[in-house]
């Protein structure tokens, strides 16, 4: 598949950057405006936090959650994650999340900034692990960028997968999958899956709630 380099060159981007991973959030006024909203979210129960980074979000769940369960593909954020973390009530797992399967069931499944590196081909398959990982009642929250955040990144142009290249202090070069989901679109992607879901814009992002198809397994 043509996303397999890909995906692997952008799980090495955020494996070396991962000490410049928390910049944008020291940045950007937005961001921490959407880490505010987290409050007012559905999230509850036992969390499932996908791609979970170094931990931006991960406290703000966990006092609003049972449990949590941080999963990332990066140990370099992860050690990240696990320092800034206080809670005793979120574990931290190191996994692919093209590959792996969760084990048990969530009331949540959160993700922030994480749909928008999942390639299109992919997605089908990635809502379904979702649903999987949904117990009966259980919603998927998500947050991530908008088509005005394009202007941010050096998009690349005739890719087989949407993808953008993304520099490091040190001079390298990655490329990564970047789609920037359009609200109605997305919903509509979602809405064919089977999914119920509210996506709504929160200046250049989106954030969005969603319930699986009715009878999920």
């Amino acid at each position: 598949m043509d996303d397999e380099a890909l995906l692997a060159e952008q799980k090495a981007y955020y494996r070396a950057g991962a000490a410049q991973y928390d910049r944008p959030y020291a940045q950007y006024e937005g961001l921490q405006r959407l880490l505010d909203a987290v409050d007012e979210l559905p999230i509850a129960g036992d969390v499932l936090e996908l791609a979970c980074g170094t931990g931006q979000w991960t406290s703000r769940l966990a006092a609003r959650a049972r449990s949590v369960t941080a999963v990332d593909a990066a140990a370099e954020v992860l050690a990240l994650a696990r320092a800034r973390t206080a809670s005793p009530t979120v574990r931290f797992l190191q996994a692919d999340l093209f590959e792996w399967q969760p084990p048990r069931r969530y009331d949540t499944v959160f993700f922030a900034f994480w749909l928008s590196h999942v390639p299109p081909a992919r997605l089908p398959g990635f809502w379904n692990t979702v649903a999987a990982a949904l117990a009966p009642g259980g919603k998927a929250v998500f947050v991530d960028d908008g088509p005005a955040a394009a202007e941010w990144e050096e998009v690349l142009a005739n890719q087989p997968v949407p993808a953008a290249l993304r520099r490091l202090d040190d001079g390298s070069q990655y490329r990564i999958v970047k789609v920037f989901h359009d609200v109605q679109t997305l919903t509509d992607d979602l809405t064919a899956l089977g999914w119920s879901v509210r996506v709504r814009p929160v200046a250049g992002n989106f954030i969005g709630v969603a319930e699986p198809p009715p009878h999920h397994s």
